[in-house]
């Protein structure tokens, strides 16, 4: 189905990042109202040719006439615009959340002095606004976990006489004992009710507003706790990948684990890879609030480092990276994070220090046992398998170490290179391809059994070849 020539050109110009859509009809009655990861791929979905159709979207294609947008900084975001919206307008189209039995909402309880955000299947005439239903529990989750630090509202059932962990943790302002305000308890219900409407952009100004008087007013602090909420609420959407949500929980340990007093929105971590100390490279890449930032990945072919000396290499990438940083008068990163160990750390905390730049925080991540050092712990930091922080750090690790292999591969190509794996019978060009695009190294092959040699693909045989190789050559 041919549509008109404004239309299609407004699909084209949608943008790659969350938000929600709402399609309208020749009236410009809204008829349909979806979230997406990206905006532009899943409105045009809807009108490529030879999609196959039912009959309901058959006529959703033929009512539509214009889209509009909104745009979020997540799908957890969009997810709680989506249902607030599909409340308001009651879209034909939109029959999913027509049993609101099945799905839970989100109640604030402006029937209480200070209400609270909750998440509820009961939806009661009792003086409380409720937005929802929502489908998507996860993702509910997920939002709840941002608006808990953003506004930070009690949660507790029975108000209590003392503060508890919540509070600890910037998660409750402490209405309890005082800690706030009534007034200022009220005005952050407001901004909550901006956000939940959709209202975001409004509620940033304000919120910049508040920033300014608070400073102007030398309440420094509170100018402080204002900036890091607007800055929670602004974190930049680079990817659409579903992998790449804003993941603010896992910040959130992460901050506690580190004993940080702002969440730690900007991660850069670095790698290095090299053969034989031949070619070797170090890569540095970007994660903000939690999405990897592609624009921001950079790569450093080493120069002066002792070859072989991972050491040396760590400390040369690290000066260069923050040399550039202080001469251009940029933001440093909230956490810096090295794939290494304690020895890895420590060199890279001393470079730092030599910069004058010893107030950065810094850890590393060993791949052996997936240990976390910090630079004034007395032993590394055990993380349980498959805890959410875990995962985080894992994949920040994980997305240096393909960068940096990535770009030794392109050095590779380039260039004419050939490693002492050919010396070994029955390893030709091909195996040997093989095995450094796996293991990126010499020394990473080294230490490899002939089982996780094998798995680079090159056989069994070949694989007890290369390990009897390196331990006769030991």
């Amino acid at each position: 189905m041919k549509k008109s020539d404004r239309l299609i050109s407004k699909i084209r110009n949608l943008p790659d990042s969350p938000g929600v859509y709402k399609f309208l009809d020749s009236k410009r009655k809204i008829i349909y109202i979806g979230k997406a990861i990206s905006l532009k791929k899943r409105v045009a979905s809807y009108f490529r040719h030879g999609k196959a159709a039912d009959n309901r979207l058959e006529l959703l294609r033929k009512e539509v006439k214009d889209v509009d947008y909104i745009t979020a900084s997540s799908e957890a975001e969009a997810l709680i615009y989506e249902a607030g919206l599909i409340k308001d307008h009651c879209p034909k189209f939109n029959i999913e959340l027509k049993d609101d039995k099945s799905y839970p909402f989100l109640k604030l309880s402006l029937n209480e002095k200070y209400p609270r955000l909750i998440v509820t299947r009961r939806r009661q005439k009792d003086g409380a606004i409720y937005y929802g239903p929502y489908v998507n529990v996860k993702l509910l989750k997920e939002a709840v976990s941002f608006m808990k630090i953003v506004f930070p509202l009690r949660s507790c059932r029975v108000f209590k006489k003392k503060v508890c962990l919540e509070y600890h943790i910037d998660q409750c302002y402490g209405p309890c004992e005082g800690k706030i305000s009534l007034n200022e308890y009220s005005n952050t219900v407001k901004q909550l009710k901006k956000f939940l409407e959709g209202k975001k952009d409004d509620l940033v100004e304000n919120m910049r507003l508040g920033m300014k008087k608070a400073s102007d007013k030398k309440k420094y602090e509170k100018a402080i706790n204002i900036k890091r909420r607007i800055e929670a609420l602004t974190a930049v959407q680079q990817l659409s990948d579903r992998s790449q949500r804003p993941v603010f929980g896992e910040l959130d340990e992460l901050k506690n684990v580190l004993n940080l007093r702002d969440m730690p929105l900007r991660i850069e971590c670095f790698d290095i890879s090299n053969i034989s100390g031949y070619q070797s490279v170090g890569a540095m890449v970007t994660f903000v609030a939690g999405r990897a930032s592609r624009s921001e990945y950079r790569r450093f072919r080493i120069k002066e480092s002792c070859p072989r000396d991972d050491y040396s290499m760590i400390c040369e990438v690290v000066n260069r990276r923050y040399t550039r940083m202080i001469k251009e008068n940029r933001k440093m990163p909230d956490v810096i994070m090295i794939d290494g160990g304690r020895g890895h750390l420590s060199v890279a905390n001393s470079e730092l220090k030599k910069m004058g730049l010893e107030d950065l925080v810094v850890i590393s991540i060993a791949k052996e046992h997936n240990h976390l050092y910090g630079p004034s712990w007395e032993g590394p930091l055990r993380l349980s398998p498959g805890s959410r922080l875990l995962s985080l750090i894992q994949r920040i690790r994980d997305e240096a170490h393909r960068f940096a292999i990535t770009y030794h591969r392109k050095l590779r190509k380039n260039e004419k290179f050939v490693t002492e794996l050919i010396n070994i019978k029955g390893i030709g060009k091909s195996r040997e391809r093989m095995l450094m695009e796996k293991f990126g190294s010499i020394d990473s092959i080294i230490k490899m059994s002939a089982e996780e040699l094998g798995s680079s693909g090159i056989g069994k045989g070949s694989a007890i070849a290369v390990k009897k190789y390196f331990e006769r050559r030991q």
